[in-house]
Order: structure tokens, then C-alpha cells, then sequence
């Protein structure tokens, strides 16, 4: 590991003592929240793949029933029967904290109180079919809007998941080994140093007593 180009000097290594006890301790809680974004990830994976086996079941039953629907009605009548719909939808969109993540919530009103309300025509000249892709249609939606909440919030989670990860790397493989090499060298220049002061100071008492003993001769 590389050691910094600092001043071997006391003050420094209190200082940069101080800067390896913040990084261990950022470093430590970086690792937690890795750890608990990858355990909310994990869940959400889960419920996403649920979610998105129902939602393309569902999906390819209106989508068979369409075909037969346009099977035994002509165009023109299945276009004019899907022509005006019978109810507005209307979507709310808020946010929730996940681990200093924002991910999405969706959610949906509608005009008509009567939920089941959902035929835009009438019964005389449709086919029982149509009736059920539409119907599926209706159910299909809360779970279309939840699968699409879930997946957005893998997508940011997967996100923070990264940075979070990269952030614990330069810590653990470049800030902290750097800091330890670095208070390593200053140390080792401090007591090179004190070594050479406490020579130093020897050779001069040394020297003291050897001109006391000339002058007393």
C-alpha cells in the first residue's frame, strides 16, 4: 500500500489516527447497510418474480380471450364496443424510505364507484369472451402497477446496492491500508528520530564530563 505524502510529525499522526478510526467506523456501517439493502433487494426479487408469473398468466388468459372474441365478432363491432370506456383511471404516485432509497408507490382510483361497472356496452351483441378479457383486464391492473413499483425499486436498490459496494471497497482496500502504512511511517520516523535525539544528547554528556575532567587536571 502507498504511503501518503504527509509530514512526519506528531500532530500529523494524532490527525491521521483520527481519520483511520472515522474510516473503520464508516466502513463498518457502509458494510451494515450493504448487507440490509441486499436482504430488502433479495425480498423484492421474490416477490417480484410472484408477482410477474401471476401478471403474465392473467395476461395470457385476456389476450386468449381476446382472440377468440375477435374470432366470432366482426371488427367493427369489437372496435365499437372498446370505442368509449366505461371508467377513468386515475394513478397516485408517492414515495417511501427504503435505507436512504426513495422507491415509488403507485396507486389507482377510479370514476365509478361500482367497481364491477366495467362493460362499456351491452350484452346483446358481444360475446361472453370479450366479457372475460375485460374483466381480467380490470383485475389485472393492481397487480400490473404493483409489479412495476417493485421492479423500479430493484432497479434503485441494484443502484444504491453498487455504490454502496464501491464506497466500501476504497475503504477497505485503499483508504484504510493507506492510513495504516502511512501512521506505520511516522512512527517509525518519530522514533528514529527520538533515537537520534537521545544519541545526540549522550555524545554531548560525554563530552560535558570529559571537558570537566580536563579543566579539573
Amino acid at each position: 500500500m502507498a504511503v501518503m505524502r504527509v509530514n512526519p510529525t506528531r500532530m500529523e499522526l494524532t490527525r491521521l489516527k483520527k481519520s483511520l478510526k472515522v474510516a473503520r467506523r464508516g466502513h463498518k456501517l457502509l458494510k451494515d447497510k450493504r448487507d440490509e439493502l441486499m436482504k430488502k433487494f433479495l425480498e423484492l426479487v421474490r416477490e417480484n418474480k410472484e408477482l410477474r408469473e401471476k401478471v403474465e398468466e392473467m395476461m395470457l388468459k385476456v389476450h386468449s380471450n381476446f382472440l377468440i372474441a375477435r374470432a366470432v365478432m366482426s371488427s367493427e363491432v369489437l372496435e365499437e364496443s372498446l370505442m368509449f370506456p366505461k371508467q377513468n383511471v386515475a394513478l397516485q404516485t408517492s414515495t417511501k424510505n427504503i435505507m436512504s432509497v426513495d422507491v415509488p408507490i403507485l396507486d389507482f382510483d377510479t370514476n365509478n364507484e361500482d367497481s364491477s361497472n366495467i362493460f362499456p356496452y351491452g350484452f346483446a351483441t358481444t360475446s361472453g369472451e370479450l366479457d372475460g378479457a375485460i374483466s381480467t383486464m380490470s383485475d389485472v391492473l393492481p397487480y400490473m402497477l404493483k409489479l412495476a413499483q417493485i421492479e423500479k425499486s430493484c432497479q434503485l436498490l441494484a443502484e444504491e446496492i453498487e455504490k454502496t459496494r464501491r464506497r466500501v471497497n476504497a475503504l477497505e482496500y485503499v483508504l484504510i491500508p493507506n492510513l495504516t502504512e502511512t501512521i506505520k511511517y511516522i512512527t517509525m520516523k518519530l522514533d528514529e528520530n527520538e533515537r537520534g535525539n537521545i544519541t545526540r544528547l549522550m555524545k554531548v554528556k560525554d563530552m560535558m564530563i570529559e571537558q570537566a575532567r580536563n579543566a579539573e587536571n
